[in-house]
């Protein structure tokens, strides 16, 4: 399979025109109407003890990637938890963003090439109203949402690297992304580099994986993608919060 290919079912597909392949592949026969992208589930594991267990999904249909969520914490494996549901077009522009945990709920939809987020609380039954000037074509970076740095690895990696003679390379230096955080009503501007080939240990296993590094203005996090199967995430670590994310 090409690497455009590897992208294409992680991310959106008119973003691959700028990925090369690999020489001597065969070219992939045309995808059906629904796709799995991806799924399983994240461990966050704090200070080495187990908090949270993200469950998600990726699948394309029919044009639109969707992205689905289930956080579950530990110590409350019976109440509702959160849940998150991202629909982006094939071009990248957002169509539609849920959030809720049981109590409150949010939708973020766009609006004359802008983007509104509606909350609901509990206490209302009238969604508050944020408007944000960003452009539709931004990311969602919600919290506690692993699966939404996964697609922003994809969307790195589809539209600023390519493959010389079999091996990726990247734009130098970081690259900036607008993204929303909409459990916090903000925006704000991330960073992301392409790191070095590291061996990683994933349960007890010692793989040898892709190292992204994601900075923020208050954050800095490091994420090993597998460019053996299809650029997934399969490690994130959170050195300033003692926190390490593991594919299960």
């Amino acid at each position: 399979m090409t690497l455009m290919a590897h992208l294409r079912w992680g991310m959106l597909t008119v973003l691959l025109c700028a990925v090369g392949t690999f020489a001597g592949d065969k070219k992939d026969p045309k995808p059906p109407a629904v796709q799995m992208v991806d799924s399983g589930s994240f461990g966050v594991f704090v200070r080495g003890q187990r908090v949270v267990t993200e469950s998600f999904s990726v699948q394309q249909d029919n044009g639109v990637s969707i992205v689905k969520s289930h956080l579950q914490e530990t110590a409350n494996s019976t109440g509702p938890g959160q849940k998150s549901d991202l629909q982006m077009t094939g071009s990248g522009e957002l169509v539609r963003y849920d959030w809720s945990d049981g109590n409150s709920s949010l939708v973020v939809t766009p609006k004359d090439e802008f983007l509104l987020e509606r909350i609901t609380t509990g206490s209302s039954s009238k969604p508050a109203e944020q408007p944000f000037l960003m452009p539709n074509t931004s990311a969602i970076l919600d919290n506690n949402f692993f699966i939404h740095r996964e697609v922003l690895a994809w969307r790195y990696l589809a539209t600023n690297c390519h493959t010389d003679n079999g091996t990726l390379k990247c734009q130098q230096g970081p690259v900036e992304f607008g993204v929303l955080v909409p459990q916090d009503r903000t925006s704000m501007r991330v960073r992301m580099e392409l790191g070095a080939r590291e061996k990683v240990t994933i349960r007890g296993t010692e793989r040898e994986l892709l190292r992204l590094n994601l900075k923020g203005e208050n954050f800095s996090w490091a994420l090993w993608v597998d460019d053996k199967d299809h650029f997934k995430l399969m490690r994130v670590q959170i050195a300033d919060d003692n926190t390490e994310v593991v594919r299960d």
